[in-house]
């Protein structure tokens, strides 16, 4: 004889399990319904909302707003200032990046040595970036001044420099904060790459040993290999900060010596909140966003795991 109760338990039991994962979500987005209220306030609705400006001459003066396309995006590429401060940033990010990265990287394989007081000097290096930027450019000001610390060394061994600042020459201001940057950043990808560096299991190196490997080998095998997913994290988070660069020209520069050290970052800020130019404003923030997001994306595809 069929024993129907027990059938009726089989075809019940798949709702209540639907029943419980409905319940799981609920709750889960329950709780997860703060944080989404504020991202969709301060984070998703300004997106959007800055986006639809950029198609806009909104100045931020007048509440009335003009609709005028991709005007906004063709003007920033007949723009002869913006199209210099997207020459300057990229300069400043294919020479800052490269040794930023290559410093600290370095830095990092010698610290994850058992060395004396590593320690203090993974402190020492890491320092510079929890001083607010202001701050350290601000002191790097004095050391780039006329009769700042940079120049009274290179005249006490015996080298002939302007007596002006290298701030205000052309031919040195970006460099010099170019320089200044580097120093200040490295410090924090230093530890990240200290990190990734303790993450890798010791038994490749003892087994590459024994193995006979030499040091190039196993750097090449096993330390970049397994090292990649930080590498590609390290410089993703370094391209992004280079392209943002802003508080470094507008407390050392404000974007001159004619418009040497002018930056998209900060041309945008001139353009927006000192012109009133809100729409050009918006267009050359969403101009920037794509060239990082394309670079970003290059970047992911060179350094998949299966390159190497």
């Amino acid at each position: 004889m069929t024993d129907y109760s027990k059938n009726k338990d089989v075809i019940s039991s798949p709702r209540r399990v639907m029943s419980h994962k409905t319940k799981q979500r609920w709750v889960t987005f329950f709780f997860l319904s703060p944080w989404l209220i504020i991202f969709g306030i301060f984070g998703a609705y300004p997106i959007i909302y800055s986006f639809f400006v950029s198609l806009t001459d909104y100045s931020g003066l007048n509440p009335s707003m003009n609709f005028v396309g991709f005007d906004n995006y063709i003007s920033a590429f007949q723009d002869e200032v913006f199209l210099k401060a997207l020459l300057n940033t990229t300069l400043f990010v294919v020479g800052t990046i490269p040794f930023t990265l290559g410093i600290a990287l370095f830095l990092a394989i010698l610290l994850n040595n058992k060395i004396p007081m590593q320690g203090l000097f993974k402190s020492g290096f890491f320092l510079p970036s929890v001083i607010s930027m202001v701050v350290i450019s601000t002191i790097w000001i004095y050391i780039y001044s006329a009769n700042g610390m940079l120049n009274t060394f290179l005249r006490s061994i015996g080298f002939t420099v302007k007596d002006t600042s290298f701030l205000a020459r052309p031919d040195t201001a970006l460099i010099s904060i170019m320089v200044m940057d580097v120093w200040a950043a490295f410090g924090y990808y230093l530890l990240l790459f200290f990190a990734g560096l303790k993450n890798i299991p010791t038994q490749l190196y003892e087994a590459a040993k024994i193995d006979g490997a030499t040091k190039t080998q196993t750097a090449f095998k096993i330390t970049i290999p397994m090292l990649k997913p930080t590498i590609f994290f390290v410089m993703a988070l370094n391209t992004i900060r280079s392209f943002q660069i802003f508080s470094e020209i507008y407390t050392m520069t404000q974007g001159g010596p004619n418009n040497a050290t002018q930056t998209i970052v900060h041309y945008l800020y001139q353009t927006s909140f000192r012109k009133f130019d809100m729409g050009y404003g918006s267009a050359m923030a969403y101009i920037l966003l794509g060239i990082i997001l394309i670079i970003t994306l290059i970047q992911k595809r060179v350094l998949r795991s299966d390159h190497i």
